[in-house]
């Protein structure tokens, strides 16, 4: 029988939950002994004439062997539906197409579902990549594989002191001076700016990039996906070997061993 390995994937986690579910459950209750034990006690006077009482009993709630036929149950679906997966895998396959372009043929679904995650980092990286300043204007310098500006010119300045006599000394009094400081030129800077970052440009480039061939891994992931696979059903004699029948000894009385 055929299916999609898109329909196996859809049912694997309710199915690996249940056997889970299953199996705990069952472990948990094979471990209480009041629901494995039963025991019936009748009552019979020594003397014909004497006190009647009622019968007693509690009845088995749990039987080791139903506890292991539910495990058994649960697990062959779980075992089956993920060797139906697996074994798809190495079969299941797509081209990673950009465009047109093929840059991957035949890529398994597992490296596809970890390309995925790699092209989700990857965006985040590109995207937090340096800008160059806009305000800036930036030529390449290919002898230092970096950006730099043009020269600009700045004029360094000195503050020198200078006085205005408003008044001459006097046998009385000081003379009356007004001081200000004024800016001089006395030399020239010449400045250029470098830069290890990036054109804004080229880093949009890189982020569509990105995008695309995510997008291409998704679809070549969907399609791989809808490759029609073979049901597998390989659980039954794991199964079988670690759980073999029951059959009780010949005698009503179990030995105690």
């Amino acid at each position: 029988m055929t299916t999609r390995l898109s329909q196996v994937v859809a049912v694997e986690k309710p199915i690996k939950t249940e056997a889970y579910g299953t199996l705990s459950a069952a472990h948990h209750q094979v471990q209480k002994p009041p629901l494995l034990a039963g025991i019936t006690r009748t009552y019979r006077p020594r003397d014909d004439d004497g006190e009647q009482l009622p019968p007693e009993s509690t009845r088995v709630q749990l039987r080791a062997t139903d506890a292991i036929d539910d495990v058994k149950q649960a697990l062959t679906r779980f075992y089956d539906v993920t060797a139906t997966r697996d074994w798809a895998n190495t079969t299941a396959k797509a081209d990673i197409k950009v465009a047109g372009i093929t840059l991957l043929r035949d890529a398994p679904v597992p490296y596809l579902l970890f390309l995925e995650k790699q092209l989700t980092s990857l965006h985040t990286f590109v995207e937090k990549l340096p800008l160059l300043d806009p305000a800036e204007e930036w030529v390449w310098s290919p002898d230092q594989g970096i950006y730099r500006t043009p020269a600009y010119e700045t004029q360094r300045s000195k503050k020198v002191p200078r006085n205005h006599v408003l008044a001459q000394a006097t046998d009385k009094h000081p003379a009356q001076v007004q001081v200000w400081h004024e800016d001089i030129p006395v030399g020239t800077w010449s400045t250029v700016k470098f830069s290890g970052a990036l054109p804004a440009s080229h880093v949009k480039a890189m982020l569509a990039r990105v995008q695309a061939l995510r997008d291409a891994v998704k679809y070549a992931r969907e399609a791989a996906n809808a490759t029609e696979i073979t049901q597998m059903h390989v659980a039954g004699p794991l199964l079988d070997y670690l759980f073999p029948a029951f059959t009780p000894p010949a005698n009503e009385q179990a030995a105690a061993a």
